[in-house]
């Protein structure tokens, strides 16, 4: 008897619908067909077992089973329950009338239970893709992939579960989630906050220029001084994820196993703070069973290098081609898979080797030599796809003590809106561009072109700062930004001002300097 059922492959976002062909006939081997790897075929085991501890026996048959299409590499564990269940159906044991309506995924417990996987959320927009009426998840996993519509999700707990709701012995309602009510009341719960952040005002100004323009940040100073603080508090004022940004964010984590059982959406932007040594795989994706990297994981939200100089040369330098086109493809002899990472980064460093050049409370035993071969650990075409440079000194323990609490987020967070809501009407006849941090040369001449007052002024900073070639574009798109926070049309000489002053690590005479 020959039975079909249907589950999916995920490879990297993309998703194809798997055809599990199961053909008995007489004589006592299994055979299984399909580019399965090895945790494929070991589900004849699982699947052994299940069956034996719930009643069931394996038939004393030969078996077929083809997973086609057949040139497509198949893996992971999420094809137990559709083999389980094409072989009861062929065996008789499960009503095969309807199966061709649903789409079914999950791994079997040797009990029989049905344990999570990995992709849910893309495998249901595939099973909406394909008109398939219902789609069978682990109970784990049912809240993932219920937020896709007009497709039915049913979270099973056990094999007997699915073998009586197919065959219509128990009546199993799809799980229902208000979409759209969850995902706005999570998009502004915040556990940090900049109104814990005492002084450093110069700082909160640079972060607020960064995030209103999608700008790449690092901050330099010495230990103690809040760079790490004030960095994990970045997404309290980025724009809020809208519903396309949340699924595509939501699919890449769910690829990737990350998300918790009670996760449907993910409402709030990822903030991703590797530890630096983390290695190349593991930063950009890929390995033996291709998964997302760190920067993937980051899309649509921030990256977080924390000392900077400390990560090895060749992971920093693989981040060069992700900063310019905002998505990664790893390419390898077996598979070829893309994520998307349009990402902020932000990193932050200390000036020297013992962390105090320019600290007017402790003194720096660096010499220039040593500061300029720890600031050259950075690569020039890597420091070229950073827009803002912002030093930073420790606040003393008496302003400290005295201080009120800072700005809080949500003021912040208000101009920083206000002044994407410019760039979304500047931009919306240009594909794929969303803030000024994305605009390509072109498109500064023709949106950040100063006057001759502001063009003089940049010639003069550039010249007396020693400012590199590279710096003139960043200025130009940071003083954009500027002026759409202050609401202006054009780009003014204090716009400008500001800009440059945003430029330090360009400057000639970096290492050779008092901060």
């Amino acid at each position: 008897m020959l039975v079909n059922t249907y589950c999916a492959a995920v490879n990297g976002l993309e998703v194809n619908t798997v055809k599990v062909e199961v053909c008995m006939s007489r004589g006592v081997q299994f055979h299984l067909t399909g580019l399965a790897d090895t945790a494929v075929k070991e589900s004849y085991d699982r699947i052994k077992a299940a069956l034996q501890n719930n009643g069931f026996k394996m038939p004393v048959m030969d078996i077929t089973i083809n997973l086609s299409p057949a040139d497509i590499k198949k893996e992971g564990s999420g094809y137990d329950l559709p083999l389980a269940i094409g072989i009861l159906a062929a065996n008789g044991k499960v009503e095969s009338d309807h199966l061709h309506e649903y789409m079914i995924v999950g791994e079997l417990g040797l009990d029989g239970s049905l344990q999570p996987i990995r992709g849910a959320l893309p495998i249901a927009i595939r099973a909406r893709a394909e008109k398939f009426k219902g789609l069978i998840v682990p109970k784990q996993n049912v809240r993932e992939a219920a937020v896709v519509n007009q497709v039915e999700v049913y979270g099973m707990e056990s094999l007997m579960e699915v073998i009586h709701f197919l065959n219509g012995s128990k009546n199993v309602e799809p799980t229902m989630i208000d979409t759209r009510r969850e995902f706005y009341e999570q998009q502004c719960q915040f556990d940090l906050d900049f109104a814990d952040v005492r002084g450093q005002e110069n700082v909160k100004r640079a972060l607020e220029v960064a995030a209103a323009g999608g700008h790449n940040l690092i901050m330099i100073g010495p230990p103690g001084s809040g760079k790490s603080m004030m960095a994990k508090r970045l997404p309290s004022i980025l724009p809020p994820l809208s519903l396309s940004e949340s699924l595509e964010t939501t699919q890449i984590h769910s690829v990737a196993g990350k998300l918790s059982r009670d996760t449907s959406l993910i409402s709030q932007r990822p903030f991703r703070a590797p530890h630096h040594t983390i290695s190349q795989v593991a930063l950009v994706g890929g390995g033996q069973n291709p998964q997302p990297g760190e920067i993937s994981l980051a899309h649509n939200g921030v990256l977080f290098l924390d000392e900077l100089p400390e990560f090895s040369r060749s992971v920093l330098e693989v981040m060069r081609q992700p900063l310019e086109d905002r998505q990664i493809t790893i390419s390898r002899a077996k598979y070829s898979v893309q994520y998307p990472c349009s990402f902020m980064f932000v990193a932050s460093m200390n000036p020297c080797p013992c962390g105090y050049y320019g600290d007017p409370t402790h003194s720096c035993a660096c010499t220039p030599g040593q500061i300029q071969r720890y600031m050259n650990k950075i690569s020039g075409p890597l420091l070229d796809r950073i827009d803002i440079h912002c030093e930073i000194q420790a606040v003393p323990f008496t302003q400290l003590s005295q201080m009120s609490q800072g700005e809080p987020s949500e003021k912040i967070r208000a101009r920083v809106m206000a002044a994407r809501k410019i760039q979304e009407e500047r931009f919306k006849g240009h594909k794929g561009i969303h803030c000024n941090a994305q605009m390509s040369e072109k498109m500064i001449h023709q949106f950040a072109e100063p006057d001759e007052q502001s063009l003089e002024l940049l010639r003069v900073g550039m010249e007396r700062l020693k400012l590199s070639a590279r710096a003139y574009n960043r200025i130009l798109k940071v003083a954009r930004t500027i002026a759409d926070l202050e609401g202006a049309e054009k780009i003014q000489p204090q716009h400008i001002a500001e800009a440059i002053g945003y430029r330090n690590l360009d400057r000639g005479d970096w290492a050779e300097r008092g901060l």
